[in-house]
This record gives structure tokens, C-alpha cells and sequence, in this order.
């Protein structure tokens, strides 16, 4: 495997890595599927205290948001539903992620079977009424599909 000029691995498929990801447009945002190059953004996230305190009440690794995104790919591929990742429709900015998952979490009451809808934002994009328009967009989306 090839580095790039800071070191870090270039990843390449030898087949199209692809998935059939749907694309979800509300009135201000953009929800679309998941790429290695939103890695940066997710890891900043995830890494965010503020994110975390009442998701798992700590900052992840970097190490941890990778895991992270291939759980994305992951739900996706063998489940057919998962994140999104949340851009500004005018900007492009960065918001969030959002959507529908199945972690198998060992918790009571148990969720086996159901799936689960999640969000996190951006400090800096919080209190716009962003998560309501994401939340009711991804609700849409799974009572169409489910």
C-alpha cells in the first residue's frame, strides 16, 4: 500500500468500492452516504466533548471514529439502512450525521430487531432546528422502507 505525502495510507479497491446509498434532501440539508474523505470530519465529531458527553461521556480516538465510519459502510451493505452524513444544502458544510442503526447493544429494555435512530451535531451547527429537520427526514425515510 501506498503512503500519501504525510504518511498516511492510500487506501484502493482493485473493484469499485460502492454502495447503493440513498440521498436525502430537506429544505436547508443535504443527507448523503459516507466517504473515506469525510474521515477528518467525523474523527472531529466524535472527538468533540460536547458531542459525547451524553453519547458514551467521552471524547472517541480518532482510532474509534474509523470504527465508527465502517460501521456506517457496514449497516449499509449487509443491512440496507444506516448514517448519513449531514451537509449544509447552500454550503456544503459539514453539519453532522444522522440515521438508523442496529448496534446489538446489550441493554435493557433490550432493542434486538428494532432499529435505532441517532443523531450528533456540530457544536457550532446545534440550535437551528437542524436535528428536527434531520430526525423527521430519516423517520420519512424509515417508515417508507421498513
Amino acid at each position: 500500500m501506498k503512503n500519501d505525502e504525510k504518511g498516511r495510507p492510500q487506501h484502493h479497491c482493485s473493484v469499485p468500492c460502492k454502495l447503493d446509498i440513498p440521498t436525502i434532501v430537506t429544505a436547508r440539508l443535504r443527507l448523503r452516504g459516507h466517504g473515506l474523505a469525510d474521515y477528518q470530519n467525523c474523527a472531529a465529531l466524535w472527538g468533540d466533548a460536547q458531542v459525547t458527553r451524553h453519547i458514551g461521556g467521552k471524547p472517541q480516538t480518532p482510532e474509534d471514529s474509523w470504527s465508527r465510519l465502517l460501521r456506517y459502510l457496514g449497516h449499509w451493505s449487509l443491512l440496507g439502512f444506516g448514517y448519513w452524513l449531514i451537509e449544509e444544502r447552500e454550503t456544503g458544510e459539514f453539519v453532522g450525521e444522522a440515521g438508523i442503526s442496529d448496534y446489538q447493544r446489550t441493554i435493557e429494555p433490550p432493542l434486538a430487531g428494532i432499529p435505532e435512530v441517532g443523531w450528533a451535531l456540530l457544536p457550532s451547527k446545534q440550535g437551528r432546528g437542524y436535528a428536527t429537520e434531520v430526525v423527521r427526514a430519516v423517520l420519512h425515510w424509515g417508515l417508507v422502507h421498513f
